[in-house]
């Protein structure tokens, strides 16, 4: 029997502004990634999902990013080190008030957007974010790409590390997620996409662009809040891997 969590991006909303169907997904994941006020969310949207968690038995995940409202975090920023450290871990520290006062509590950290994509390659900063997690708290799990500077800094630092594949993301033949510039980066069929998480969650294989495959090993699978049709997408992700035996849980 395998094992899987399945995540998603939450609080991703900003005043009136609204993103994605938080309390709908959070009804079908086993870890959110919440954002933290950097990219997205403001402070009672962000503990509303926190809440919408906590009932749902759900795991809470700090979603860190650069200070790039404007840019929903999506635009890299070549930052100081030391003052990146201290942004996430001042986000990871908001948030896990938040969580606190909504009878839950941040068991892991996850960069977004632009950071999360930096820190495959970006020594300095893969390194800061691992940093900031183990100041924080030396037991949080980080949540990264297989083979990523961030998850080898984690490991180095004496975290734990835990590898992320994507349901409805292009991959390249390197293993790396597809530009959100370049046509067909996003994937939104239902159907297309539960069948490829099934062969990544069992085979340990994903179709890059180019028709290569590509080695993937995952211990846990996200569905973007914002992919259009997101709920039925993350619906159908999870009954087809019910449908083959996969159990779906949280991996905190």
């Amino acid at each position: 029997m395998t094992t899987l969590d399945l995540n998603s991006d939450v609080g991703e909303s900003f005043g009136r502004w609204e993103l994605g169907d938080d309390t709908a997904i959070l009804q079908v994941v086993t870890s959110a990634n919440i954002a933290c006020g950097f990219h997205a969310g403001d402070a009672r949207t962000l503990r509303r999902s926190c809440e919408h968690a906590a009932e749902n038995a759900v795991a809470v995940g700090a979603q860190v990013s650069y200070r790039d409202l404007a840019g929903f975090g999506r635009r890299f920023i070549d930052m100081d080190p030391e003052e990146l450290a201290d942004d996430v871990l001042y986000q990871i520290g908001a948030l896990d008030g938040l969580a606190r006062a909504s009878g839950t509590r941040v068991r892991y950290v996850k960069p977004h957007g632009a950071l999360y994509n930096a820190t495959v390659h970006h020594d300095a900063q893969a390194r800061a974010v691992a940093e900031a997690v183990r100041a924080y708290d030396p037991g949080l799990p980080l949540l990264g790409l297989p083979g990523s500077r961030l998850l080898e800094w984690g490991a180095r630092l004496g975290l734990r590390t835990v590898r992320e594949a994507f349901a409805d993301r292009a991959y390249t033949p390197e293993a790396t997620l597809v530009s959100r510039s370049d046509r067909g980066a996003v994937l939104d069929d239902p159907d297309v996409v539960a069948r490829r998480v099934v062969r990544m969650v069992l085979e340990g294989q994903v179709e890059a662009v180019d028709g290569t495959v590509v080695e993937i090993n995952a211990d846990s699978v996200c569905v973007h809040g914002d992919t259009p049709g997101t709920v039925a997408l993350a619906r159908r992700v999870r009954e087809e891997l019910e449908s083959v035996g996969v159990t779906l849980d949280a991996f905190v």
